[in-house]
């Protein structure tokens, strides 16, 4: 039986699997978890902001992180914590495609951030005497802007090639809204949203995985011919926090998506993969970077006795 998308409808999620014990420290581990990331991510927005030392090309594309790591957030946590409260796991139709969207832009927002931040670091460590530059406002204006439309433009399009369709059923096989979950509520022929989802999937992994070993192989290459073990100590040191962080969105990203195309994968694998995604990164980005960078470990200590100072007078 064929839903036409345009009613009322309600679509229903994978459940959680929660017994009556558990539902309130779910709830509170949810809400705190949650909390944590909104209160990490802003920080580390406000001292970028407030601090004059950090407006380095470096910190502003950093910048951007928090702010594609709390759409991720915000589109997952808020219904979860509700549906925990409520023990429903209907969401409308409306409500599905905009956590849909919003998952995707997150994901794919923060692997081009992540590759513009290693570009940056090759041009600086790799290129010291050219970095002022190539790395100038308005260049980096122009890769803030590129990152963000073309995050957009993609996700719109993916999501308007799936509008087009009725649905023929109304359950969620994963624990949120996503693109190849959505798409298997539809009985007509989805060759051309596959196409276009696995070109891009293909282009989005392949292109910052390709941006990335080559920049890092390059920063490798150069900080072991350096003789200076201070600036090959520092340079290895914000490498290797970038570069965990993109391992745990890339790896965990590629699975996931992957999952839903070969049938013998766990469903239970995938759906804890899939959570992994919106969890981990917004979460521990922050941390990373705030204690790995000393730059920006300095100045949120600064800003923190800043509030401190100003609380007592």
């Amino acid at each position: 039986m064929y839903t036409n998308a345009s009613s009322a409808i309600l679509l229903t999620l994978e459940t959680l699997g929660l017994s009556n014990a558990y539902v309130y420290p779910a709830f509170l581990f949810g809400t705190l978890t949650y909390l944590c990331i909104m209160f990490c991510n802003l920080l580390v927005l406000a001292t970028i902001a407030c601090s004059k030392k950090l407006h380095k090309p470096m910190f502003i594309l950093l910048f951007n992180l928090p702010i594609s790591d709390m759409v991720g957030a915000t589109a997952f946590f808020p219904q979860l914590i509700f549906s925990i409260v409520t023990q429903n796991r209907l969401i409308s139709y409306y409500a599905c495609i905009i956590q849909a969207f919003l998952i995707h832009f997150y994901g794919t927002a923060n692997l081009l951030i992540l590759s513009a931040m290693a570009y940056d670091r090759y041009v600086a460590i790799c290129c010291p005497l050219r970095y002022n530059a190539i790395m100038t406002q308005h260049n980096l204006v122009r890769i803030v802007i590129l990152i963000w439309c073309i995050s957009f433009s993609i996700m719109v399009t993916l999501i308007l090639l799936f509008t087009r369709f009725n649905i023929c059923r109304t359950n969620i096989v994963d624990l949120y809204c996503n693109n190849p979950s959505l798409v298997k509520l539809v009985c007509e022929d989805t060759r051309v949203n596959n196409y276009y989802g696995l070109f891009f999937m293909v282009l989005l992994q392949g292109g910052p995985l390709s941006i990335m070993i080559y920049t890092y192989a390059q920063i490798f290459r150069t900080c072991v011919m350096n003789n200076q073990s201070d600036a090959r100590q520092k340079a290895i040191q914000t490498c290797g926090s970038h570069f965990t962080v993109y391992l745990i969105l890339q790896i965990n990203t590629l699975v996931t998506l992957l999952a839903h195309r070969i049938r013998s994968v766990s469903p239970f694998l995938r759906r804890a993969l899939g959570v992994s995604i919106l969890i981990f990164p917004p979460f521990l980005d922050p941390i990373i970077y705030g204690l790995k960078t000393k730059e920006l470990k300095q100045s949120i200590k600064m800003l923190l006795r800043r509030k401190n100072v100003g609380r007592k007078t």
